[in-house]
């Protein structure tokens, strides 16, 4: 096992230098990573997952998606109460920031590769069940930190019609009734799933390209970074043992409370005015952690 997870890990470590280097050498320009963005969100995402979902029906593996949501509620509850009682001294823009940051990961982005490299397509489907609560509370409770008042429909609505999200429902129909796909279809989306890890782990190397630590690291910085990649995971792994969730169920749901915060973060604190660089920093500072806090955590998982 470990050496699959070494040889896992490997893979991402050196299809991110990848990244990092195309971008240094322009190859992949701004305009090409908003691209690239849009084509893992939209196509190659939404393709994964419903593959995930292609596999013989079992009740035990009904009951292991049903643990799975009962535990990513969990975690949103202690994200959000962290995000309530951790940041308090802070002035209102850097606040704001991290709150968002600790209760929306990046698990949507980078979660599922993480998942499927280290479980299989057992884990990919069990981090897709995980992500619904956290895409909910995103754009619902996520938005309240920058902005009061808002339309909850309106948010629910952006959820519900997230491409990920109808990825899940087409999966979830397909698991239950077994319908059979054509040959064509199911050839398609095992060749463009093939290309997820990869290609979200070029990104990755994009964002971390000019990264320079020295304007990165703060005592607020670190302090934000050690509860997204330290904390909230290893609560999670708590939670997850005090319900006896299985060992699969277990490291996905903590593998995916220990990605980094949410691109999103600095897009909002844009819009909304709140401190747009602390944004920036927490984004980066905690993406180029997770290159070592992930293999890390997978470790002590497998151990």
């Amino acid at each position: 096992m470990y050496g699959k997870i070494l040889s896992e890990m490997g893979m991402m470590a050196f299809t991110m230098a990848a990244g990092y280097l195309l971008r240094r050498r322009e190859l992949i320009t701004d305009a090409g990573k908003k691209s690239l963005t849009n084509l893992i969100l939209y196509f190659i995402l939404p393709c994964n997952i419903i593959k995930a979902f292609c596999i013989p029906f079992s009740r035990q593996l009904l009951v292991q998606m049903s643990m799975a949501l009962f535990a990513a509620v969990l975690v949103q509850a202690i994200s959000m109460f962290l995000a309530a009682v951790a940041y308090r001294r802070l002035l209102k823009g850097e606040k704001q920031v991290f709150q968002y940051g600790t209760v929306c990961s990046n698990a949507g982005f980078i979660g599922n590769a993480v998942a499927q490299g280290v479980y299989g397509d057992t884990g990919l489907l069990i981090a897709s069940i995980y992500l619904i609560p956290l895409r909910i509370v995103m754009w619902t409770a996520g938005i309240s930190y920058f902005t009061e008042g808002g339309s909850v429909w309106k948010s629910m609505r952006k959820v519900m019609l997230h491409p990920c999200m109808i990825a899940v429902y087409i999966g979830m129909a397909l698991f239950l009734t077994q319908a059979p796909l054509p040959e064509v279809i199911s050839l398609s989306l095992s060749t463009v799933s093939a290309s997820c890890t990869g290609l979200i782990m070029v990104y990755i190397g994009t964002i971390l390209c000019g990264v320079h630590i020295r304007e990165l690291v703060s005592r607020d910085q670190i302090y934000f970074a050690a509860i997204r990649l330290v904390a909230i995971p290893a609560l999670t792994w708590g939670m997850c043992r005090m319900i006896r969730a299985d060992s699969v169920i277990t490291g996905v749901c903590t593998l995916l409370a220990s990605m980094p915060a949410g691109s999103t973060t600095s897009i909002l604190a844009a819009q909304y005015g709140a401190d747009e660089k602390a944004a920036a920093k927490c984004v980066v500072f905690t993406t180029a952690l997770s290159a070592v806090a992930i293999p890390l955590w997978c470790i002590a998982l497998q151990g």
